[in-house]
Order: structure tokens, then C-alpha cells, then sequence
């Protein structure tokens, strides 16, 4: 006891600004770092080194603007945020109706005035080229939505301007889209920095350190996302706090300005919003909501909510100031002072968060219908100091087991992917009163509730709530014994984001999903012990089962979930999936008492794997397909034989596989397999996290540590990246960095 107290108290005095300390820096470059983590829409992260360098953005790339001020003996500091345009629509980016492989439009739009800065928000799948009046505006050989590209002045015209756009996608079902905005000129009254000391992420807490003139001041962005508390994981509230102290001893005026862009209630910047204040208890309220309401109207990836209403919050010592141009801001006069602090809160009331079926729920912490966001903001406030408190712990404690467990680099990858995991996530009650955890296939396709997103990030929740787990698992389970998805194996999806009515992802993964559900469901069962879970799903995890036990072991040409690499028959890895599968089913109706399935699956997987291994060995290492020499893959899914004790597969298996990885890694990590250089760091994690001993595992963090660390690709925690330059190839924000936390298991 007195060893955690001791840790404790070192743990909360690193948080302090006191006189003589100077402000720790964590010493991590996160590629983007969070600061308002509700939900999937809700998602605000600064994308620079220093917190002024750039205005925040959605975790889509679009700007979130926050505007923070100190005022020290009449000079203004900014601190947080930059100057953000405002734009207006000249020509819509309706994308194209799905196809096939290639496609070619061409629109048009009139000018009359040609002057100022026009943007071109393209889209596209794989590839595409955009082509105005005869100028090649912008080309691009990956995945794309709404990404804007200046055009050059030279290539505009007054009159009707001619767009041709171009496009061309391997595996097809693509996009292609364009629409041109024009910027609006902006004054900012701003242009003096505090200066950035310091930066510190943890899990639940982003903290920055600056000085203003003669003043220190720490600023810190706090999602208290506890998962075994059901209530705070929903509640859509954040905390921004502040504590400022003088550096030569002497009272000096200070007051802190804070704005929050009413562009976080639309979809689009260019949409129209209404404002709104009041009071009500201890708070102050001050409000944005779309005109539109276009509530659960639109589903797609780069979209964001454009129903509900944003929320900043303060206690009544703050007042409303009305010369921060085109934000919801707040200000508090501290006189003159050595010290002060105080704090706001933003959040969000959706109202509806997702249609499940044709049935539009409401967020889990208004289930009931019962609850307004003015009592979440209250409850939020009256829980604040504990809160901070509670977060302070878990941040410290989750890093001390990181770091033993994989070393100090290991424990900022946690830190970074802890809130982008949760908040990946929407948590709502379906109809029959289940708890539905339903993920948004951030940045790859915009599903929801997708099966081989919810394989990656369940490390997390297993670890940190149960609970959520099994909410990740019961839409899909919902859907097959409901809804209607009568195939002998697994779902891909429910359907497109927030609109959850049935699987929208056009083409099956049989083997991957079905194996996934029986491992996550196994590992609930084995893991968490809680084999009436199981016990509740058994029909249909055994409808999965006979599946596999029949296609599973050499799989036909089909997808897996590294589906941006194409189809592959005779997948090693895959089938390595379906055996342990088996393996999992059979050792859970061993649990359960049904002892003929055990031991009828049982030896069918050892059975199974003792061939998997003469058919994929090559030499050194295992192959890519049973068919392909001198190939190799990562084997990931062999984690789950010394996480759920199966004993399939041997021990030198995965020696084996550990040593000949070590020959093939570049400098920025491993990659996914022999076909490109490109990798999955969720992946990594989990082939590394099968090494004994620290010090081999560590050998695979250090590239990805480096990677996050070096990249100039400034987005949320991205998945898909090159393993020989720090370069992100695709996909961010997503919930599968929960993955990470898979050597905590």
C-alpha cells in the first residue's frame, strides 16, 4: 500500500505547475493529439507541434476551430488555435453513383468573379485526376475524401469553367467526387503566440505547458472514458481546464478567453447554423445547431453531424464575450493575481445517435428518454475534481503496467491510441435492451459495426471493460438471430454509419468474420469468464463453426480483413484464423459440458494445424499462401493460441516466425507481408506481443514508436502505413489501435 500511495503521489506531482518546477514534456511527438474525444462526430485533434501552429481539426482533416487567449497586463496571448477560414458553395461535390473498376464525368459551374482563393474538394478510391478548363488541377494515387487542392488562379475563367474528373479503383463498389468552394476573407485580431514548452499525452489527458509574457500557464483537454462505467464512457461531455501562476513572484492582470466554433453542429463549413444562450443551475450555456436537423439523414465516412446541438459550457464567474468573431466563446477576468485556474466544458447532445433496424436510439446516457444535457453537464461539473482525479490514477497506472510490460515507448503508443480507440465508438441500448457498442469504420468505408474492426480494437476492452466487449459482439449476433442474416457465416456489417439496416460492405468475408466472432466470443467466454455469453450465442457460433470446420482450413479466394491487399486463396494466416477458431469453440464446449463438441473440435483443430504446418513451412519461416514459396506474412492471429491457452500450434512455430521477422523489418516497423512494404501497426503489435521476453518485443515497437514520432503526415493514429519511409498510406482515426493493448492481456 504504501509503495502505490508513493507511486500516486509522484504521479500527481508531475501534474502540478509549481514555482521552480519546469513543466515535464513527455518527450513523444504524437503525429495528432487529442483534445475533444466524444464520439465518432465529435473528434477534435490538433494537427501541429504547437497548439496555435494550426487550427484543430475533425479527426476527417477538416478544421474544428478552438480559439484560446491569455490577457497578461494588457497583452493578448494566443495559445490555442489559428486563424480558419469561412467559405461559401460554388458548385457541390455530389459524388458519383457506385462502379466498377474505372469512370469519367465532366460538370460544369459559372463564375463571374475569379479573384480571391478557390478550393477543389476531391474524392477518390485508389486513384483519380482532376482536369479544369483543360488544367490538370490535382492527381492522386490513393484513397481520398474531400481533400481540398488550391486552384491556381491561371486555371480559372469568368463564365461557365469545365471540371473533368477521372477515376479507377482495383477491387471496385468505388467513389469519385468534386466540389469547389470559395474562402471567404477573414480578420483575425490575434497574432501574438504564448510560447509552447511543453506537451504531455496520457489516456484520458492532453496537457500543454506554455508562458505568456511573465505568466506560466497549463492548459489540459480531460475525456474521463472510464469503460467499466458505462455512464461516463456515454456522457458527451469534455473538460477543458486551466491554471496559470506568475514566474517572477509579482501579481500581474490576467483574464482567459475561450471560443468553440459553431462549424462543429454542421457537416459542411460552408452550412448554416443558429446560436443560442441560457442558464440554468451553476452553468452557462451557449449553443450552436444546424438549420437543417437532418437528423440520422446521411451516412457515409467523411461526413460529420449535422443534427443536435453543440454545447460550451462555464461556471457563472465566466461571461459570455461577444468579440471573438465567429465562435461561442467565453471569458473570465482573474484581477490581479499570482495564480488562478478554472475550467469550461463542450459537449454535445445528439438527441439520436443511430437507426438500428428502423429504429432510431437514442445515446445510452438518455436511453430512457428521461435525462437533458443541461443534467450531464451538471453532473459533469459536480464530478469534476474526482474525475480529474480518478483519470490522474488510471494515467499513471496504465503507463507504469505499459512500461513494464513493453518499455516507456510501448506506453506512449497507449497513450495516443486509448481516446481514438473509445471514441471510434458510439454506446447505445438496442430495443431488446442490449448494449450495442457500434463502432464507425473511420476513414476506410464508414460502416458501422464492422466485424474485422471490432477483431483488433477487442484488446482494449477486454482488458479495460467487459462490458463494451460484449457490445461489440451483440449487433452481430442481434442481426443473425433478428434482423435477417440468415448466411452460414458472419456478417461484415450493419450497414453504413449511423444507419445500422443491414450489411452495405459489398462483398462477404466468410472465413475472417466467422473466425473473429468465435474468437471473440471464445476469448469473452475464457478470458473474462463469462460463459453464459456463449452459453446464450451457441446456435449460432456453432452454425460458424460447422462453416469453418469445412471451408476454413484452406480458404478459397476471398477477402480477408486486410482487404486493401486484394483476394488471396490459400491464405496461411486466414486459415491459421479459422483453426484457432475451432480450437476456441471446442475448448469453450468444454466449459460448457458439452464434451463430444470438445473433443470433436478439439482434435479437429489440432489435427488441422499439424498439417497447417507442413504445407506452410518454407525453410525459415511460414508462407503468404500453402501455394507460394519463397513468400511470408506476418501471422497475427496465432496471438489468440497463448491468450486463450489453446495449444494448437507449437512453440517453435512461433520462434520461428518471430526470427525471420526480425531479417525482413525496415526502419519504420514490419511489414504486413512479401507482396509490399506497406504494414498495419495493429497488427504488429499483436505478432510482436507473441515474443516472451521484452526485449524482443521491444525490437518491433521501436519502428513503430519512430514512425508516430517522425511522420509528417499529421493525422489521428493512422493504421496503414510504409514500413520504409514515416509516410501514412491510409486509413486514421480508427478504433483497431485498440489493438495495441494486446500485450497487456
Amino acid at each position: 500500500m504504501k509503495r502505490f500511495l508513493f507511486y500516486i503521489a509522484a504521479a500527481l506531482a508531475v501534474l502540478s505547475c509549481g514555482k521552480d518546477q519546469k513543466p515535464k514534456d513527455g518527450g513523444f511527438r504524437p503525429s495528432s493529439v487529442p483534445l475533444v474525444t466524444i464520439d465518432p462526430y465529435i473528434n477534435c485533434w490538433s494537427a501541429s507541434d504547437r497548439l496555435y501552429d494550426s487550427s484543430p481539426q475533425h479527426w476527417t482533416g477538416k478544421d474544428f476551430p478552438l480559439l484560446g487567449v491569455i490577457t497578461v497586463d494588457g497583452t493578448d496571448y494566443r495559445f490555442l488555435g489559428a486563424e480558419s477560414a469561412e467559405y461559401e458553395l460554388i458548385s457541390p461535390n455530389y459524388p458519383t453513383p457506385r462502379w466498377e473498376r474505372e469512370t469519367s464525368y465532366e460538370r460544369s459551374f459559372y463564375l463571374d468573379d475569379t479573384t480571391g482563393r478557390y478550393i477543389l474538394l476531391a474524392s477518390a478510391n485508389d486513384g483519380g485526376e482532376f482536369v479544369l478548363n483543360g488544367t490538370e488541377i490535382f492527381r492522386t494515387g490513393r484513397s481520398l475524401e474531400n481533400h481540398p487542392v488550391e486552384i491556381p488562379s491561371s486555371a480559372l475563367k469568368e463564365g461557365t469553367n469545365v471540371l473533368n474528373a477521372h477515376g479507377w479503383n482495383k477491387i471496385g463498389r468505388a467513389i469519385l467526387g468534386s466540389g469547389i468552394i470559395r474562402e471567404i476573407p477573414q480578420d483575425f485580431p490575434y497574432p501574438q503566440t504564448a510560447e509552447q514548452q511543453g506537451l504531455r499525452l496520457e489516456a484520458m489527458n492532453t496537457y500543454y505547458y506554455f508562458t505568456a509574457g511573465p505568466v506560466a500557464l497549463e492548459v489540459r483537454f480531460t475525456a474521463p472514458l472510464f469503460l467499466e462505467d458505462l455512464s461516463l464512457v456515454s456522457r458527451p461531455v469534455n473538460y477543458v481546464s486551466f491554471n496559470f501562476r506568475s514566474l517572477d513572484d509579482r501579481d500581474h492582470e490576467v483574464s482567459l478567453r475561450f471560443g468553440c466554433s459553431p462549424r462543429w453542429c454542421v457537416d459542411n463549413s460552408y452550412d448554416d447554423y443558429v446560436t443560442g444562450r441560457m442558464e440554468k443551475g451553476r452553468l452557462k450555456y451557449l449553443t450552436a445547431a444546424s438549420t437543417a436537423q437532418m437528423v440520422l439523414e446521411k451516412a457515409g465516412d467523411d461526413v460529420r453531424i449535422d443534427w443536435g446541438c453543440l454545447v460550451l459550457a462555464a461556471p457563472k464567474l465566466w461571461e459570455e464575450c461577444k468579440t471573438s468573431g465567429n465562435y461561442l466563446s467565453f471569458e473570465r477576468d482573474f484581477g490581479a493575481a499570482k495564480k488562478g485556474g478554472d475550467l469550461l466544458m463542450i459537449g454535445y447532445d445528439d438527441r439520436y445517435s443511430v437507426s438500428y433496424f428502423d429504429t432510431p436510439l437514442r445515446p445510452y446516457w438518455n436511453r430512457s428518454g428521461d435525462r437533458t444535457i443541461e443534467d450531464e453537464f451538471e453532473a459533469a461539473y459536480r464530478d469534476r475534481r474526482k474525475l480529474f482525479y480518478r483519470s490522474e490514477v488510471f494515467d499513471a497506472s496504465l503507463r507504469k503496467d505499459a512500461v513494464r510490460k513493453g518499455g516507456p515507448h510501448y506506453a506512449d503508443l497507449l497513450a495516443a491510441a486509448y481516446r481514438q480507440s473509445i471514441t471510434a465508438h458510439k454506446l447505445v441500448e438496442s430495443p431488446s435492451g442490449n448494449l450495442l457498442w457500434l463502432s464507425k469504420e473511420n476513414n476506410s468505408n464508414g460502416s458501422i459495426g464492422t466485424v474485422d474492426v471490432a477483431y483488433p480494437a477487442m484488446p482494449l476492452f477486454l482488458k479495460c471493460g467487459p462490458e463494451l466487449a460484449k457490445g461489440l459482439l451483440n449487433p452481430i449476433y442481434e442481426y443473425s438471430e433478428k434482423y435477417g442474416w440468415d448466411k452460414p457465416f458472419a456478417a461484415h456489417d450493419l450497414g453504413t454509419y449511423p444507419i445500422a439496416s443491414g450489411q452495405t460492405y459489398p462483398y462477404d468475408m466468410p472465413v475472417e468474420e466467422s473466425g473473429n466472432m468465435i474468437l471473440l466470443t471464445a476469448a469473452v467466454a475464457l478470458y473474462c469468464g463469462d460463459l453464459d455469453y456463449a452459453r446464450t450465442h451457441w446456435e449460432t457460433m456453432s452454425r460458424w463453426a460447422e462453416y469453418l470446420s469445412e471451408f476454413g482450413y484452406d480458404p478459397a479466394d476471398q477477402l480477408c480483413t486486410d482487404d486493401f491487399a486484394g483476394r488471396l486463396a490459400h491464405n496461411v494466416n486466414l486459415s491459421a484464423k479459422a483453426i484457432l477458431a475451432l480450437a476456441s469453440y471446442g475448448k469453450t464446449a468444454e466449459k460448457l459440458g458439452f464434451r463430444e463438441v470438445a473433443e470433436k473440435y478439439g482434435t479437429m483443430a489440432k489435427e488441422m494445424a499439424a498439417k497447417w504446418q507442413e504445407m506452410a513451412f518454407d525453410g525459415d519461416h511460414y508462407r503468404l499462401t500453402f501455394d507460394r514459396p519463397l513468400s511470408w506474412s506476418q501471422k497475427y492471429n496465432l496471438v489468440w493460441d497463448r491468450i486463450l491457452g489453446l495449444d494448437v500450434f507449437p512453440e517453435e512455430v512461433i520462434e520461428t516466425e518471430l526470427s525471420y521477422y526480425l531479417t525482413v523489418q525496415n526502419e519504420y516497423g514490419l511489414p504486413l507481408d512479401s507482396r509490399e512494404s506497406y504494414t498495419k501497426i495493429d497488427w504488429i503489435l499483436w505478432t510482436a506481443s507473441m515474443a516472451k521476453d521484452n526485449e524482443t518485443f521491444m525490437k518491433f515497437v521501436e519502428p513503430v514508436w519512430k514512425f508516430e514520432n517522425e511522420t509528417p503526415d499529421r493525422v489521428p493514429m493512422g493504421d496503414w502505413v510504409w514500413t520504409q519511409t514515416p509516410r501514412w498510406q491510409a486509413m486514421k482515426a480508427r478504433s483497431v489501435v485498440g489493438g495495441l493493448f494486446i500485450r497487456l492481456l
